[in-house]
């Protein structure tokens, strides 16, 4: 039994620790993709600001384009997080996730089972204690009925 809680145990922290691995993994690519992204956009944006405004400067006011340039600015933003955001672990920690969960509900078990034993062993002590006699009869009965018989076949 105690084998099986220790190899329980060790299936739990090892999912664990894949499950956290995994996590960190989709962590990093987020972070490099919004790196990246920003990046790009920082470039992208400066260019295309400077651009953008010079071309809308010409058919309206200067206020009105940079305030056209600052919100396609911030569309774009968006947009980009958005994409970051969808990455998930979802299936790939599915089958790690059951694994851990089979192993708790193995240990949950054996902790049962154990804590039953000792419930069965704390009675019959209460039992043998409240009636030492009564404990002792069933065994020493038993002994002389093998005695008995064995004393009768010769």
């Amino acid at each position: 039994m105690s084998n099986r809680i220790s190899r329980n145990i060790s299936i739990i922290l090892r999912s664990e620790r894949l499950i956290a691995q995994r996590h960190m993994a989709v962590f990093r690519k987020q972070t490099g993709l919004v790196a990246a992204a920003l990046v790009a956009a920082g470039v992208g944006l400066v260019m295309l600001n400077v651009a953008g405004f010079l071309a809308l400067s010409e058919v309206m006011s200067g206020a009105s384009a940079a305030l056209i340039v600052a919100l396609v600015n911030l569309v774009l933003a968006i947009g980009l997080v958005l994409t970051a955001g969808n990455a998930s672990v979802g299936e790939e920690v599915d089958a790690v996730a059951e694994v851990r969960d089979m192993a708790l509900e193995d240990l949950e078990a054996e902790v049962r089972a154990a804590a039953n034993e000792a419930k069965t062993a704390t009675d019959a002590i209460r039992n043998m204690a409240k009636n030492p006699l009564g404990a002792i009869t069933p065994g020493l009965a038993s002994a002389l009925a093998k005695a008995i018989v064995k004393t009768s076949k010769k």
